[in-house]
């Protein structure tokens, strides 16, 4: 999942398709569907992202009471309005008046405090939880940025690879090579510097401990004269969460849970490295996320491949999330002030019935 930031975008305003009284602006690349009129294109607005909670003061101000997403109706969600796929809300609330808004946007100020708003945070269900004890030596994961925000991370051109986006929960692995010892944990809990102790109820230990990560982390730490290695997987099945590529979690003793192998992160002479998994890691020696597309970075390609079907069951069940889209030479970037890696998500992901979003 994204950061959030709620902040100021400057607009470009185009017609609706099928609306004469409604109009899409757009932030990014993203489209947020507005009252026809309401803005013009070089206008400035709030743009606020799918997945952040609203207060309940700023939903009525807004007019939305009842209108938005989850069981309490607070949720900004991707949603398709006379056919166009509106993501985010496009708004000026009356806390901003009196904000030289040119200058909030150049500035990049973030309004979410002072507007009360905040960050979803998906419901753990009781497979994906467990007893946690603190873990500095954890090697984290990242926040990874939606494209469609940010489309400028990536130069016109620039040599890129390509990855299904798989959607199940996401699994960190940190082998020690000084005593061997494992942890693992979820993006939500390390991102807290906490690891689950050993269970084999959990499903993130019956996952890596059924497709043997902890022995191949522990030969690439070998191999890479590494003192710690992380190994990050997507854990996925039906029980996971509503996509399942075909594979059930139920425990049974020869099927341990889907898993695919995302990333990779080394620590090398006091250095820690982002590594690519296909790279690294030896043929067959643990299931990676397919690889879609290498090549120039063209955002059109982009968006065309983060939509269609899933590849990862190779009967194509249902679509696919998206793509991740990374540099063919890992770099820095100063957009993001960090790694040069995003997401790009499928619009019929975003709007189908019945979706699962856990953590």
């Amino acid at each position: 999942m994204s950061t959030l930031r709620v902040a100021v975008e400057e607009l470009v305003v185009h017609p609706h398709p099928n609306a004469d009284a409604l109009e899409l602006a757009q932030v990014g690349l993203y489209r947020a569907v507005v009252a026809k009129s309401a803005y013009r294109t070089g206008d400035f607005a709030l743009y606020i992202p799918e997945q952040a909670v609203l207060p309940d003061e700023l939903i009525a101000e807004l007019g939305l009471t009842g209108r938005l997403a989850g069981a309490d109706a607070n949720r900004v969600k991707a949603v398709r309005l006379r056919g166009e796929l509106s993501q985010g809300l496009v708004c000026l609330p009356r806390a901003l008046n009196g904000v030289d808004l040119a200058r909030a946007a150049e500035e990049g100020t973030d309004f979410a405090e002072k507007l009360g708003v905040v960050k979803w945070v998906p419901p753990v269900p009781t497979t994906m939880s467990g007893d946690v004890e603190a873990a500095a030596e954890l090697l984290p994961w990242v926040d990874i940025e939606n494209i469609q925000r940010y489309p400028d991370i990536f130069e016109p051109g620039e040599p890129v690879v390509l990855t299904e986006k798989l959607h199940g929960t996401a699994c960190l692995l940190t082998y020690l090579a000084e005593d061997g010892r494992v942890l693992v944990s979820s993006k939500g809990f390390g991102s807290r510097g906490l690891a689950l102790r050993e269970d084999e109820r959990n499903l993130y230990w019956r996952a890596v401990r059924g497709h043997g990560v902890p022995e191949a982390a522990a030969r690439l730490a070998e191999r890479l004269g590494a003192t710690r290695v992380g190994i990050f997987g997507e854990v996925f099945g039906q029980g996971v969460q509503d996509l399942a590529y075909g594979t059930d979690v139920r425990r049974t003793a020869d099927a341990p849970p889907g898993y695919a192998v995302f990333d990779v992160s080394a620590e090398i002479d006091g250095q820690v490295r982002w590594l690519d998994p296909e790279e690294v890691l030896a043929d067959a020696e643990l299931p990676l996320v397919p690889r879609l597309f290498e090549g120039p970075c063209d955002l059109d390609t982009v968006l065309e491949w983060a939509s269609g079907r899933e590849t990862v069951s190779g009967r194509s069940l249902h679509l696919r999330e998206g793509v991740v889209i990374r540099p063919a030479t890992e770099r820095y970037s100063g957009l993001l002030g960090g790694r040069a890696i995003a997401k790009a998500v499928s619009p019929a992901y975003l709007t189908r019935k019945g979706g699962t979003e856990y953590e």
